[in-house]
């Protein structure tokens, strides 16, 4: 079986209840969502949910049917990850001393993230990159005392394409 990850941009309508609706249909069809974000596009009547999940064909497919299917989705595009542009932020905590300090500001150098905060113990570091840079980055600080992190999914829009 070729499981292969498919990012769905799904616009819906903006009220309680839509987001668990979709949720759903990953649920009682054993569905994996790899990756969900969600947020309110200009018309704030309006909200955009990125998923992104693995499946063979005939799930990607059924994936897509189904979200069709409810009456609260407007419309729904379907990408493979080389034709659009994604991005993921995380913020992490750290605890840093004199040690270590300078290692981690050539991660930070490296991986395009920036310290965002810091105190005489701790600082907080932002990536805002691909999936990919973003989870080099998580494994590249691992070898320094991690306090905390939050990381949202993966948002995605098509590449431009002139016609």
């Amino acid at each position: 079986m070729d499981m292969k990850r498919k990012i769905y941009s799904v616009l819906v309508e903006n009220r309680s209840g839509v987001l668990f609706k979709v949720a759903g249909i990953f649920y009682r069809r054993c569905f994996n969502i790899d990756s969900l974000a969600v947020g309110e596009t200009f018309d704030n009547s309006v909200s955009c949910m990125t998923i992104v999940s693995s499946g063979d064909e005939r799930t990607q497919e059924q994936i897509e049917k189904q979200l069709n299917k409810k009456l609260d989705v407007i419309k729904v595009k379907t990408y493979e990850e080389s034709q659009c542009i994604t991005r993921e932020l995380m913020l992490i905590k750290i605890k840093y001393n004199k040690a270590n300090r300078r290692e981690i500001m050539d991660i930070c150098k490296l991986t395009g993230a920036y310290i965002v905060n810091m105190s005489a113990k701790y600082m907080i570091i932002q990536i805002c990159a691909d999936p990919e840079q973003v989870q080099l980055m998580s494994k590249m600080l691992q070898s320094v005392s991690v306090v905390e992190v939050a990381r949202t999914g993966t948002l995605a829009l098509s590449k431009c394409v002139d016609e």
